[in-house]
């Protein structure tokens, strides 16, 4: 835990005018350190975020929801908790929030718009979502000039290990911000790794996403060659557990990745290889092959999972 925040002190930070690069202004920064974290906000009660809420909830933290529609919180009927109207109040009530919401600009805004003016200096917003690092960067640098502090932090795990308390969670940001909040984070996850500055926790989980999904186009590659000479595809499957073949999404295939789940699966993981294509760009990396082999995976695997039932 860390002691209370220092008295807050401004430092001028250099920035570049867009209209003329060559022009240099300074904006100015409020300088704190994170606040001892009692109470934690959270935004996104979807099929991952509310194991995670609730976990905040059971792990002793007081837990401040707000939703759009009423009907989200039926679940949390038996968790205490705080439901606030507005996302100004629940801002305005809590020394963090976390995020689970499924896109960038979405993300942006709400951190923009609905969090910054009400938030207090020395709090913390974690973005628990998968994006681009680049947005990463751009929340840090919306939310330093109020002594704010943003940590991009997606999962890996998905709803099962949300339930489970055992996510994998990739952070980006400042040392002393990612010791504040790692008391809530431990209480959903078994891992927590800091990968580096604001933008890191993104870019290792979109490097982690598509290995994944690199992984299952090989799958999909060997499943095929070995039809062709006549073998059975769930034996092979079951034999390849076994041996030196043996992987993380191999051991998916009819647990996480089911007949049910396929479909979605599928959708979701072509979008993250279309968010990893645009973040390499962004870096300045042609990674065009590596993004067409990942969306063939992702393409493939509803076949895989056909034959495997």
């Amino acid at each position: 835990m860390h002691s209370e925040p220092n008295p807050r002190s401004w430092q001028p930070a250099i920035a570049t005018d867009r209209r003329c690069p060559f022009l240099l202004k300074t904006k100015e920064v409020l300088l704190t350190t994170p606040t001892n974290i009692t109470s934690v906000g959270f935004i996104g009660l979807g099929d991952q975020g509310l194991p995670m809420a609730t976990a905040i909830a059971e792990s002793g933290f007081d837990l401040h929801v707000w939703v759009r529609r009423s009907a989200s919180l039926v679940p949390l009927t038996y968790t205490a908790h705080v439901a606030h109207d507005s996302i100004a109040s629940l801002a305005s009530s809590v020394d963090v929030i976390a995020l689970c919401v499924s896109t960038d600009d979405s993300v942006l805004q709400l951190v923009e718009e609905e969090i910054l003016p009400h938030l207090g200096a020395g709090k913390t917003v974690i973005n628990h979502g998968t994006g681009s690092p680049g947005n990463a960067r751009r929340l840090r640098e919306l939310a330093e000039t109020a002594g704010i502090f943003v940590l991009d932090a997606p999962v890996s795990g998905g709803r099962l290990g949300a339930e489970a308390r055992a996510l994998t969670v990739y952070v980006g940001g400042p040392a002393d911000a990612v010791d504040s909040a790692t008391p809530v984070m431990q209480s959903y996850a078994t891992n927590i790794a800091h990968t580096g500055d604001s933008g890191s926790g993104q870019m290792t989980k979109l490097l982690n996403n598509a290995l994944l999904i690199l992984n299952q186009a090989a799958i999909a590659d060997v499943l095929e060659l070995g039809v062709q000479t006549g073998l059975s595809t769930t034996a092979l499957v079951s034999s390849l557990r076994l041996g030196s073949a043996d992987s993380r999404a191999l051991r998916l295939m009819n647990t996480m990745v089911t007949p049910d789940s396929v479909d979605h699966l599928a959708a979701v993981e072509a979008l993250d290889m279309n968010i990893f294509d645009d973040a390499m760009w962004e870096e300045g990396i042609d990674a065009s092959a590596t993004v067409a082999r990942g969306l063939s995976g992702a393409d493939r695997l509803p076949a895989v999972i056909e034959q495997l039932n």
